[in-house]
């Protein structure tokens, strides 16, 4: 089973927290954007889901092949 995160957690895991704090991660569970649980009234994430957002949102970079270029006649 997933340790449950708490949204300040989250916040450092994502590198968010020196920045904005805890309002990106909220506004993530606003907009339902990540799955998240609730103990009582407590928020929390478990460390999977977070591993999975940081996955789907990763831009791979273009790996472009060499060109041939035609020799002019």
């Amino acid at each position: 089973m997933d340790r449950l995160l708490t949204v300040r957690e989250v916040a450092e895991r994502l590198g968010t927290w020196e920045s904005s704090k805890e309002r990106f991660v909220r506004r993530l569970i606003e907009e339902r954007r990540i799955e998240f649980v609730h103990v009582g009234r407590l928020v929390r994430i478990r460390e999977s889901v977070v591993a999975a957002y940081i996955e789907a949102n990763t831009v791979r970079p273009v790996v472009r092949g060499r060109r041939l270029r035609a020799v002019a006649a």
